[in-house]
């Protein structure tokens, strides 16, 4: 029999220097402070990482459904599941992706790291 070689595939996503549970609450805050207040000003590697995120959970919240709702509340409080369904997944409803927009802004003074603003499109 013939040897078959698996291709080595890379690994997804970004770790920030953090250990698994400090990266999922890290992006789990950005996700909610970015639902909360539309536009929030982060790292560019962040913003990146944060936007997939996002905009799976507004195509969940668009489908208006129960289970939608609870799958959504196991990651999200209340209060932001019920901006995520009720606002911004409606405004959205004919839209097919590509509900975040990211605007760099060049380089922050103390570290030097790449700063971006990320926020919904209108």
């Amino acid at each position: 029999m013939e040897k078959i070689l698996n291709m080595k595939k890379r690994k997804r996503g970004r770790k920030f220097s953090r250990k698994t549970d400090q990266r999922k609450a890290l992006l789990r805050s950005l996700e909610s402070a970015l639902i909360l207040k539309e536009r929030i000003r982060t790292t560019e590697a962040k913003a990146k990482e944060v936007s997939g995120f996002v905009e799976k959970q507004i195509t969940l919240a668009k489908l208006e459904n129960l289970s939608s709702r609870r799958l959504l509340a196991r990651k999200l409080p209340r209060k932001i599941v019920k901006k995520l369904v009720d606002g911004i997944a409606k405004r959205y409803k004919e839209r097919k992706g590509g509900y975040t927009r990211i605007i760099k802004l060049g380089q922050r003074k103390s570290d030097g790291a790449r700063m971006a603003i990320i926020e919904f499109v209108k």
